[in-house]
Order: C-alpha cells, then structure tokens, then sequence
C-alpha cells in the first residue's frame, strides 16, 4: 500500500499512463475502422471484374461483419488471459494476410474465407471489446469521456481509409486498394507492441482517477471458459437482452446497411464512387464530434434516454434518405451525412456505461457479447440489403427497413431498467 503514494504523487506531475494507454488503443482502432471501410468501396469492382451478383459479395461482407463481432467476447477472454498487446497484434497480422492474400483470388468462395473469416477474426479482436477493456482497467474518472474518444477511432479511421482507399481503386484497381491495407495493418503493429502495457500496473500506476479499491486481479480462468460463463450469467437478466436488442439493431443500421451499401447506393444514381465514399468519410468526421459529445453526456444524463434519443433521430434520417440520391451532390444530402454522422455510434458510450452498471467486474466480457449482436445485425443487414438490391433493382426498402428497426430500438433502451453494482469482486 506504501508503494502505491509516490505514483500517485507522480501522476501530478506528468502524464499518467492511462492517456498513453488510450493513445495507442485509439491507433489500433484507427487502423482496425480503416480495414473494415474498405470493402465496401470495394462491391462494384468486385462485381464488375468478376461478375459476382452483390448478394454473394454481400455475403462475404456478411461475413466479416458477424465474425467481428463473434469474436469480440472471445477476444476480450484472451486479453484476460494472455495480455492486450499480444492479442491486438496478432490480430493485426491476421488483417495483413487476409488483406494481402486477395489479390490471388478469383472466386467468390476466396472472398469469403480471406475478407470475410481471417480479415473478420483480426478486425472483430480489436472491436469495441478492446475499448471496454482498456477503459475498465486504465480508467475510472472519465470513463464516459474516454469511451467516447476511443470509439471516435472507428470515424477516424474511415475519414483517412476511405477517400485514400476510393481514389485508388479509381485510378488503379481493387488490387492496389488491398495491398495498402495490409500495409497499414503491419505498420501499426510495432505502435501497439511498444506503447500499449497490459494493465496500470505495469507501468507502476494505479487506474486513473481511482484508489486500491479499484484495481481488479487478472482472469486466471481459461478464455472460451470465461467468455461462455459470461454469457451464461449475462443472459439470465433482462438488462443484457435488451442491450442486445438495440445494439442488434445499431449494428444493422450503420455498419451493415449505410457502411456496406451507401457506395453502391449512390453508384446506382449516378453518383460517382469517389464522392460516394468521400460523404460516408464526411459521416466519420461527424461521428468522431458526436461519439465524444455523447461520452461527455454519458458521464450526465441517464444513458437509456440517451439511446432512446439516439435511435429516435436515426429513424427519421432513414426515412428520409431515399429521395436525396441523386447524381449530384445537393445540400438535403449533405444534411443528412451530417446529421447520421452525429449519431453514428453515439450508441456505444450509454450502452458500455449500462453494461458496466449491470455487470461490474465482467462488463468488458459482457459487452462483447453484446457489440456481437451488434455485428450480426450488420451482417444480417448487409446481406437483405444485397438481395433486395439483386431483387428490386432499388436499395430503397432496406433503407425504410432500417428505420422501422430503429424504432423497436427506442422502446428497447428506454425498457431497461438500471441498477448500480456493489463494489466489483474479481471474476474467476
């Protein structure tokens, strides 16, 4: 306990590792938002060179999609037990090779194997279950704040990926658009290896904002035990399936049916891909100010309104989105990306701050269960999306969908019911 008093006389004077920690989790998650933008920019080459229908390239995407976020839970396991750095880069390794491999392929099956299962393990080990997990053990002032700043990596990453990644598949090909992917997956491994410690006490410190009480002893217990046990327990309350519920529906809403389609979308009205992917970059700029705004929020205001206010304005901006493409960009257009922007993933700091409440010292476990409902509502609407393109020749009942959904979503959050946790007892 002695020991403990001139760290925290040390973090006055200079900057706690916490922040450092934070910093090199947000490059991770940069990167990781960056490989996951970039098939979508990728659908119409793909479909042209190949002659693939864009259900079964969809399906790829459906892939990756709902293996991201199956391996959340599993992932956040194995930080418990075999340490972050060592999980978040292999899991950059993994993006490499899948990423890199493509470019040999020529048929569909390929796709899916490398963009859809080894690019969705490495992806999905570094999803929102990463930012839980570095939030929970580094933080405990500010954690609203934090997760905000954490989850605005993904706008980030797609802000730098995919006007880069657009412009080279115009000028070069789909090929060339991989290959820099997987270049920037190898770049971010030593930045991850070297400046990401595992847990405050390896750096001397104890968590930021927090006392004794609050550092957590190691998960001895084995990954897929601990993360199958999680489950087990989580699914037993109400909280959980409700939680489960609206990010199901946020999942497809975002990443499934705006991230995976809205190119494509915009292709078939003329729109050239470029400017497509440049106004879905536009949302990432606005997500990046309404993910931290929603944080700060977070740390305020009851969190099942917020999710019930957030999923409230997705619904009208789906509703509307049909008659605003069009060849040219026009200002209803930019209103809306700038509008869906703001709320893009919003949703991630009320619905981690309920998981925490509801489940203490397992909410980093917990919460991958439930980013992985998010990610099978991306892959369930990345796929309906493709067959009603291959149907009806038009993406516009996908997008009236999506808003229904939102509404089921609104009455999800504001059913849940909250109730604060005793001080956390190491899990094990």
């Amino acid at each position: 306990m002695t020991q403990a008093l001139p760290h925290a006389a040390g973090r006055e004077r200079r900057v706690h590792p916490a922040w450092w920690a934070a910093a090199a989790t947000f490059l991770a998650l940069l990167g990781a938002a960056g490989f996951r933008s970039t098939p979508g920019v990728m659908v119409e080459p793909l479909h042209t060179e190949f002659g693939w229908s864009i259900g079964s390239i969809s399906f790829a995407l459906a892939v990756n999609l709902a293996l991201f976020g199956l391996t959340a839970p599993f992932a956040a396991a194995l930080m418990e037990r075999f340490g972050v750095r060592q999980v978040v880069s292999v899991a950059l390794v993994m993006v490499a090779i899948g990423a890199g491999t493509t470019v040999f392929m020529t048929a569909v099956w390929q796709l899916v194997l490398l963009w859809g299962v080894i690019v969705g393990l490495g992806t999905g080990s570094m999803a929102m279950a990463l930012v839980a997990t570095v939030v929970n053990r580094w933080f405990v002032a500010h954690r609203g704040l934090v997760s905000g700043i954490l989850t605005a990596a993904t706008a980030t990453g797609q802000l730098i990926f995919l006007p880069l990644v657009a412009a080279i598949v115009e000028s070069g090909g789909w090929r060339p658009a991989a290959l820099v992917t997987a270049v920037a997956a190898v770049v971010v491994v030593p930045v991850v290896w070297f400046f990401l410690r595992d847990r405050p006490a390896d750096a001397g410190v104890l968590p930021y904002g927090g006392t004794e009480a609050d550092v957590v002893a190691p998960v001895r217990t084995g990954a897929a035990v601990l993360a199958v046990r999680s489950l087990a327990e989580a699914a037993r309350t109400r909280t959980f399936w409700l939680l489960v519920g609206g990010f199901f529906v946020c999942g497809a809403t975002t990443a499934g049916l705006v991230q995976s389609h809205f190119v494509p979308a915009a292709h078939d009205h003329g729109m050239p891909a470029t400017t497509a992917a440049s106004l879905l970059a536009l949302v990432g700029i606005f997500d990046l100010v309404g993910t931290i705004c929603s944080g700060w929020l977070t740390d305020r205001v009851d969190p099942r309104l917020l999710l019930g206010a957030y999923y409230g304005l997705r619904a009208v901006s789906l509703a509307l989105l049909p008659p605003l493409f069009g060849t040219d960009l026009n200002v209803s257009m930019l209103a809306f990306v700038i509008f869906y922007g703001l709320d893009w993933v919003a949703t991630v700091p009320p619905t981690m701050a309920l998981a925490r409440e509801a489940f203490g010292v397992r909410a980093a476990v917990v919460f991958g269960w439930v980013f992985a409902s998010h990610q099978l509502g991306a892959a369930f609407a990345a796929l309906v999306a493709g067959l009603v393109r291959d149907a009806l020749g038009s993406y516009d009942a996908a997008w009236y969908g999506g808003a229904v959904l939102c509404v089921v979503a609104v009455g999800l959050s504001l059913a849940i019911r909250r109730r604060r946790v005793s001080e956390p007892q190491p899990a094990g």
